[in-house]
């Protein structure tokens, strides 16, 4: 017989069998032809063997199946009394048998009874219904969002996962998980979306701006009633200005607050602080601008820096001694000292002395005309030691008896007389300070010139 084996199944292990059987019966024919007693000896068994099968077939009417699971049976009998590696011709072949099976053994390849039962039995198997707690998950929305910078994502609500029993059979082959049925489900909490909003505004994008931050004008425009250049007027609008973005209802138009007037302007006159980096300065000169007019109160400083004191006074066409541009400083700390606008101290002293050409100013260091007289305007005038001297005397003059109402506050813990007091504008100065009616206009004039050096 031949070592090697082959895992066959029970179906092969049948075919196998009767055909061992067909060729055995073929075999003994053959020899029982060649040996005249040994043929009538066959003869008679297999008479009997085919009577006592006829007549077993008649009494007992088995079937085909039966045969089979009979076989079946007595494989698994042998698999279980004789060692793995017993074959047929050691066990049961009567010696007379040997040869005959010997010579159809020698072609065949053993049968390895014990790997053809494993391949059939089956495995352990456990079955069992379940009903357990489980998480639903949520599920993201994903909504257009066209008052968000494009591509930018914001979370609108967040999510949560839901609750549910669910009953199921599970299967187990040897501890191993094989599959589930689920039998029932039962909704115990309802899972949240998640919601999540998409920019698609390219005007913000670009700007790097949302609704509610600060935007300016990069020109000067009007505010409209509504969304449509036809619309009424509500205000006009300086360029560098800031205003408050309030609303996009759409890529073309959009609403701003400024100064507490709401309206509407193209978003091409729209710029912010991203986009055009020194506008945050040129905000702050603008605001400063918009508020010279000639009945702005003087009892305020200007809120320029020394730097923008320095920008004004510097080269200044007219200042051909350099008079201004020399004492810029004593200007700015006239105002910050006593709470006056250093441009219109400054201004009245251009006027009065010619851009310190006059004679007063030359002689005296005094670019007022402080204490003169109509009738001897020189010999009635103050003299300084020098041009700051001169600017601190009137500074603390104009505070303490021409713009403060009486007992105002003011420099050293003293209070305002307020000898000359008309209110604090240039109107209300000219009204005791000098005999030219027209004296406020033409030093609002010197005003505007300076203040207009900021841009």
């Amino acid at each position: 017989m031949l070592d090697n084996h082959d895992n066959r199944n029970l179906s092969d292990v049948f075919k196998e069998l009767q055909q061992m059987k067909q060729q055995a019966e073929a075999t003994t024919t053959k020899k029982n032809s060649s040996n005249p007693k040994r043929k009538a000896s066959k003869v008679r068994k297999n008479f009997a063997f085919h009577f006592s099968t006829q007549n077993s077939y008649k009494n007992s009417d088995l079937k085909l199946s039966h045969i089979i699971v009979g076989c079946g049976i007595l494989i698994v009998g042998l698999a279980v009394f004789f060692p793995k590696n017993t074959s047929f011709t050691q066990s049961y072949a009567k010696e007379e048998d040997i040869e005959e099976i010997a010579e159809y053994e020698l072609n065949r390849h053993r049968l390895n009874i014990q790997n053809i039962i494993s391949e059939n039995v089956d495995m352990d198997k456990v079955k069992e219904q379940v009903t357990e707690e489980r998480e639903i998950e949520f599920i993201t929305e994903y909504t257009n969002n066209p008052k968000l910078p494009k591509k930018e994502e914001i979370t609108k609500q967040e999510g949560s996962v839901g609750k549910e029993n669910v009953t199921t059979v599970k299967t187990y082959e040897n501890g191993n998980f094989v599959e589930e049925i689920i039998l029932n489900k039962e909704r115990l909490v309802d899972p949240i979306s998640k919601i999540i909003d998409i920019g698609t505004s390219e005007f913000l994008a670009k700007h790097k701006v949302h609704i509610g931050d600060i935007m300016y004008f990069t020109n000067d425009t009007t505010l409209k009633e509504t969304p449509d250049l036809s619309a009424k007027d509500l205000a006009e609008v300086k360029k560098s200005l800031d205003v408050k973005l309030l609303d996009l209802p759409s890529e073309e138009w959009c609403k701003v607050s400024f100064d507490n007037i709401e309206g509407y302007v193209k978003t091409s006159n729209l710029t912010s602080s991203y986009t055009t980096p020194n506008i945050i300065e040129k905000n702050r000169v603008q605001r400063i601008l918009i508020k010279v007019n000639i009945d702005m109160e003087l009892n305020r400083t200007s809120g320029l820096t020394l730097n923008d004191y320095k920008k004004i006074f510097t080269n200044l066409p007219n200042d051909k001694n350099k008079i201004f541009q020399d004492n810029y400083t004593a200007f700015y700390n006239a105002e910050k000292k006593y709470n006056i606008n250093g441009i219109f101290l400054a201004s009245i002293a251009i006027h009065e002395s010619g851009w310190g050409t006059s004679q007063i100013a030359k002689d005296k260091k005094n670019l007022f005309g402080y204490g003169s007289y109509d009738a001897t305007p020189y010999e009635s005038s103050f003299e300084f030691e020098d041009y700051s001297e001169g600017i601190e005397t009137v500074a603390k003059s104009l505070v303490k008896y021409y713009i403060n109402p009486s007992g105002t506050k003011i420099y050293d813990g003293e209070l305002a007389a307020a000898w000359y007091y008309n209110g604090p504008t240039l109107k209300g100065v000219n009204t005791r300070y000098a005999s030219d009616t027209d004296w406020n206009e033409k030093v609002f004039k010197y005003m505007e010139t300076l203040y207009n050096r900021l841009q």
